[in-house]
Parts: C-alpha cells; structure tokens; sequence
C-alpha cells in the first residue's frame, strides 16, 4: 500500500519514467526468451550427439556422463529463468561439449560420419545464435539498468519495486565460447618430458 502511495506521489512529476521502465523491461525480457529459445534447441541436440558418438566410441562413459550432467544443469538452469544461472550453465556444457570433441579425434570413421557432421554444424549455428541473443539481452539489460538508476526515475523505480537485472554472464565457470575442433589437423601431442637419470649409486 505505502507503495503504490509513494507512486502517486510520484504522478506530478510525469510518472518519473515509469513507462519507459516497463517497455525496458519488457524489450530485456524478450531478448531473454530468445537465449532460453536457443539453449533449449542446443539441449536438445545433445542426445542425438552423443547417440552418434556412442557408436563408434563406447569407451567414453566418462565423458558421456559429464556432457549429460552438464545438459541437465542447463536444463535447470532454463527452468529458472536467471540470467546468471544459465550462463554458468552453458558454460559448463561448452566445457563437457569440448572435452567430447577432444575425443572424437581418436576416431576418425566418427569425424567422416554424416550424421556426425551434421549434427556439429547444427551445435554451432545454435551456439552463434545464443552468442547474437546474448549480446541483445546484455545490451537491453544495460539499457534498462542504466536507466533505473538515474534522477528522477531511480525514485520511480525504488516504489514499483523495479531491479536491476542480472547479466547474461558466466561467473561460476570461464565461458570460453562454443567448442571448436579442426578435424583438418592432426591433434595436437604434449612432447614427452625425458626422465631424469637416477644418480649413481655410491
């Protein structure tokens, strides 16, 4: 009540930006939408990814198991519509995607395969349209961040209750980017170390 008091107070003073804070964050809440959009159809590749990489790798489990911890985290983390949660979500899952891709190296009638194939190409483009989303998600957040904290609007906004938004920004984990695997070049080796010789015995 005191609430909704003070923002009548507030009316003689040209609603203080309040409709302009709406349409921001109406304009932060699409853009969100749409990075939910393109990370539920990358969760969503996952399956069938790692299905194919199964037929011909059956000595991954390990890996297998991380990328399907890490596509339930992300699956959660949509489910909570938190802008932060979902980029350390990602994050984690580009991780886990690299470390399969790492693998796929040791297979080469794997990195021939079609399906295989086409597969990556479809985990790429819906990664480059998450990054597009996430630059107009981060810009819209700015916007509307930017402007609840100014004079007047900033009084506006402390009385309807109106927050910052968070980032589409991974914290909990380095968000590298999308995976990517040159199958055109040999995997690169780590040269060996020679042992030391162990000293003479007296």
């Amino acid at each position: 009540m005191k609430r909704w008091l003070a923002l009548l107070l507030l009316l003689p003073l040209g609603a203080c930006g309040y409709n302009r804070i709406q349409s921001l964050d109406e304009q932060a809440g699409a853009a969100q939408s749409q990075i939910e959009v393109q990370l539920q159809r990358r969760a969503d590749l996952i399956p069938n990814l790692v299905t194919t990489v199964k037929g011909y790798a059956q000595h991954e489990e390990a890996v297998f198991t991380q990328v399907a911890q890490a596509r339930s985290g992300l699956l959660g983390a949509i489910q909570s519509h938190d802008a932060e949660q979902m980029a350390n979500a990602n994050a984690q899952l580009s991780s886990s995607l690299g470390r399969l891709m790492v693998s796929v190296e040791a297979y080469p009638q794997l990195k021939a395969d079609q399906g295989f194939i086409r597969l990556q190409d479809e985990l790429t483009g819906t990664e480059n349209r998450v990054a597009v989303s996430r630059g107009d998600y981060n810009q819209a957040v700015n916007a509307y961040n930017a402007y609840i904290r100014q004079f007047p609007t900033v009084l506006t906004a402390k009385a309807t209750g109106a927050k910052a938004r968070k980032y589409f920004t991974a914290t909990g984990a380095a968000d590298a980017g999308p995976p990517t695997v040159d199958f055109s070049k040999p995997p690169a080796t780590t040269p060996s170390t020679p042992a030391t010789p162990a000293p003479p015995k007296p």
